[in-house]
């Protein structure tokens, strides 16, 4: 049976390619994808995920649902300059958007989803936390309902990519995410920079992909990409952030975890945002968090490269 999975987006270039790896593995059953003011507006995050819905042909079988707009505390801090104005990096300018979203808002429908199948619905959530964590407030129940929580976000044992410290969605929505992981879920995975960074798509990748409009869309999206990864980092790619949690929820053998204590800091001038895993239980808290620690890249690589051009 395919896994029943909701998808939580903000959909810039990787939550986009996560969108495809999701559809086109052909082992998810996605019962709706949920959108989030993070990488661009929620609007434009919404428009975006319809783009991809339609490229796919799925535009009738998949509902787009709006969520939060805003962060629960703060100001919105967007991604324009990695993931270009329109968070597509230019690709699909010319597509008109025709997919209506579905009523309602993206925290009901993910309650309403999980309580129609309970103890089945994975929740694969490649943005800041706001969706989740309105869920949660909303029926604290939830936890128990769930089949699991994967989450991409923070860092544990390196250096953030939005400041030194901090991950981009955890600096978002810091208290977001602490809602979440302290939560109870009795599975949530993380899946951080430590493990996505090593999952690097290259020029090389995406020949592999072939001829096809997915190729060439993957190609055009993740041109911007990859110049401000080689700038930052003196590598020509594309880290799959948010397709590696796909991945790890299409299979758990692509990473190793361990089980810790996680919280995020809200409270820091220079700190705010950073995912503090308790490695050596100095808290002597009970851990909360299956923590991504390696993953096997080459062959995360070949299923994205298999799914995207079967």
């Amino acid at each position: 049976m395919k896994k029943k999975v909701i998808l939580d987006v903000d959909t810039g270039v990787d939550d986009a390619l996560g969108i495809l790896l999701a559809v086109r593995s052909g082992n998810m059953d996605v019962l709706g994808i949920t959108t989030v003011n993070g990488n661009v507006s929620l609007d434009q995050a919404t428009k975006n995920t319809c783009k991809i819905l339609q490229l796919l042909g799925m535009e009738e079988k998949i509902p787009v649902v709006k969520g939060a707009d805003k962060p629960l505390m703060r100001a919105s801090h967007f991604e324009h300059h990695v993931h270009g104005n329109d968070g597509l990096g230019g690709a699909l300018s010319d597509m008109p958007v025709h997919l209506q979203t579905t009523a309602g808002h993206a925290s009901d429908f993910i309650v309403n989803q999980v309580r129609e199948h309970v103890g089945e619905v994975t929740l694969v959530m490649t943005a800041p936390l706001t969706n989740l964590a309105l869920a949660v407030m909303k029926h604290p129940d939830l936890i128990h309902q769930v089949k699991e929580v994967i989450v991409m976000g923070g860092v544990v044992q390196g250096f953030g990519n939005i400041t030194p410290t901090a991950e981009y969605n955890m600096y978002v929505d810091p208290e977001a995410a602490k809602i979440v992981f302290q939560a109870g879920f009795p599975s949530l995975t993380l899946v951080g920079l430590d493990v996505t960074r090593k999952a690097l798509l290259t020029d090389e990748h995406i020949r592999e992909l072939g001829d096809s409009p997915i190729a060439r869309y993957v190609q055009e999206s993740t041109a911007n990409y990859m110049k401000r990864y080689y700038e930052r980092n003196g590598v020509r790619a594309c880290a799959l952030h948010d397709p590696l949690a796909v991945g790890v929820a299409l299979n758990k053998q692509l990473v190793t975890t361990r089980h810790y204590y996680v919280d995020v800091e809200t409270r820091s001038e220079l700190c705010d945002g950073q995912t503090v895993c308790d490695f050596q239980n100095r808290l002597s808290k009970e851990a909360n968090v299956h923590v991504c620690m390696d993953v096997s890249a080459d062959e995360f690589l070949q299923l994205f490269i298999n799914a995207l051009r079967a």
